[in-house]
């Protein structure tokens, strides 16, 4: 599996391998550039590669990098599919990879993007105010605290266990990650508007999808549940169509709504208004969320990186080995990882492929 080899790259040369394998499996390649930089003054893009019928009116979509770190994984898992399994498809079905829907936070090892805002918590309705999360608010400075000297971490860190304690892991999942719109130096932060990604997602859509008539879409994710274990995860209720649907194509999909999902229920992902992105298809999509490192792991590489982007400076002396931390995190580099991801990843996208022919 010499493509799954790419964890180990940076972005930019993920890119570059993403959209030589595209152009060799003879993909139309698109790129939509993104107004910032990369860490070593890099451009950075959305790539599109699209195979199958311009018109295709059964369409799939797989995408990577929604959290931007993610994207380590996500991509080589494109990149093994355009280079073993490109020829893999049914000729009406038109397929989608969307490489790194959010290239500022895999460039720069963030989960987040150029605003620290979460892709996945930005999706909420702006028409209205965005929901209140007041648990939140009311422990904020011990999530992400302006001082990150060790007596800090340490004493802050003492502190949310001990609310852990209090109210349960479950419940401490969802005030920390279920999204908030008042603190823009903490986690999980939603924003005050559309984000560029969020922008180019719709209007992207807008042109792209009018003739799909069937919609599938899976959106590849990291950081939760055992180690690589990939599980879909729907965020409709059980009860819904799409949900039905999902199951009756995949099998175990866990709805996040029904508590016995790795994620608590979210605000504002993109998923959840992935009809609005297609109004004319049936839409059924899955996020597939492959395990990494345990919970606490995770939220303590979130809160570094917070810290050091709204407190400590991006290029500050401890920002390499936040970086590091945050990808450990969020993409093991250990071989026997990525390697044990592919299989389910290929199975999810076959099935998807299949049905839709």
């Amino acid at each position: 599996m010499t493509a799954l080899a790419n964890m180990n790259l940076s972005y930019a040369d993920a890119r570059s391998a993403f959209r030589s394998a595209a152009a060799a499996s003879g993909a139309r390649l698109e790129q939509h550039l993104h107004p910032m930089k990369g860490p070593d003054g890099e451009d950075l893009a959305i790539d599109v590669a699209e195979f199958g019928p311009g018109d295709a009116t059964d369409v799939v979509v797989v995408v990577s990098a929604t959290h931007g770190v993610e994207g380590y994984s996500g991509s080589a898992l494109q990149l093994h599919w355009l280079e073993t399994h490109s020829l893999d498809r049914p000729d009406s079905v038109g397929l989608i990879m969307i490489h790194a829907l959010n290239p500022y936070g895999f460039a720069w090892v963030r989960r987040v993007n150029e605003d620290n805002v979460d892709l996945n918590r930005n999706f909420t309705d702006w028409n209205q105010a965005p929901p209140a999360n007041p648990e939140y608010d009311r422990i904020a400075d011990l999530i992400v605290p302006t001082d990150w000297s060790d007596a800090e971490q340490a004493r802050t860190f003492a502190a949310l266990l001990e609310l852990a304690n209090e109210v349960g892991l479950d419940r401490m999942q969802t005030i920390v990650s279920s999204g908030q719109y008042t603190n823009p130096f903490g986690v999980f932060y939603g924003g005050t508007e559309p984000v560029w990604s969020h922008r180019w997602l719709r209007s992207w859509a807008a042109q792209r999808l009018t003739h799909a008539r069937h919609l599938t879409i899976i959106d590849l994710h990291t950081g939760l549940g055992e180690w690589g274990h990939g599980e879909l995860l729907g965020s409709e209720t059980s009860e819904s169509p799409a949900h039905k649907r999902a199951v009756a194509l995949w099998g175990d999909v866990r709805s996040m709504f029904d508590g016995n999902s790795v994620s608590a229920v979210l605000t504002g992902d993109w998923l959840a208004v992935a009809h609005e992105l297609a109004p004319a298809a049936e839409v059924t999509s899955v996020a597939l969320e492959f395990g990494t490192v345990d919970p606490i792991t995770v939220l303590q590489a979130l809160r570094a990186d917070a810290w050091l982007h709204g407190y400590g400076g991006r290029t500050s002396p401890r920002g390499t080995a936040i970086r590091t931390q945050v990808r450990a995190a969020f993409a093991d580099d250990d071989p026997a990882w990525i390697a044990a991801l592919w299989p389910r990843f290929h199975e999810v996208l076959s099935k998807a492929l299949l049905q839709s022919s």
